[in-house]
């Protein structure tokens, strides 16, 4: 495992496994938010975003945190692990909820209130994006480790046996 992606719902827990897989592994992690966003709520335009993913592919090790359906073919691609979180909308509105006012290290402003479009988009993910990112994965899965989580626990668990396997 030395090129990582971190896909799925928003809410459903990718940043924060991501920042404990760095943890656990070392390897450098990029967060896909933190490159689209300015702090003044705008994003940086398509080929700067598709150009600074292509300089994280140059490099030997990487955890890619972030959806951003556009670019996870490509991305598939490039890594040799993929983590899927497939969880219950509810448990992902709940995720997005709970980070209201609080700061992140991947977004660089504050939320202080729901974003009616953004909770719309999460109760559509499972239509939406789900199919073709199983779609997705399934054809990349003879070439690539793909792990599904449909549990937050599933995936503590998941870092609680990696992180024993690297002491």
């Amino acid at each position: 495992m030395k090129k990582v992606i971190v896909i799925g719902c928003p809410g459903s827990g990718k940043t924060t496994f991501s920042v404990k897989l760095n943890e656990i592994t070392g390897l450098p992690l990029y967060h896909l938010d933190a490159i689209w966003h300015k702090p003044d709520k705008t994003h940086i335009p398509r080929e700067e975003f598709d150009r600074r993913i292509k300089e994280i592919f140059s490099t030997d090790k990487w955890i890619i945190d972030g959806n951003y359906n556009r670019t996870i073919e490509v991305r598939l691609e490039q890594c040799d692990t993929v983590f899927l979180f497939d969880l219950p909308v509810e448990i992902c509105l709940q995720g997005v909820s709970e980070r209201i006012g609080k700061g992140r290290y991947d977004l660089p402003w504050l939320e202080k209130e729901p974003d009616p479009e953004f909770e719309k988009s999460i109760r559509e993910f499972p239509e939406t994006s789900l199919p073709k990112i199983y779609n997705l994965t399934e054809k990349y899965k003879d070439k690539k480790q793909i792990i599904v989580f449909k549990l937050r626990e599933e995936a503590d668990f998941y870092l609680s046996d990696l992180s024993d396997y690297m002491r």
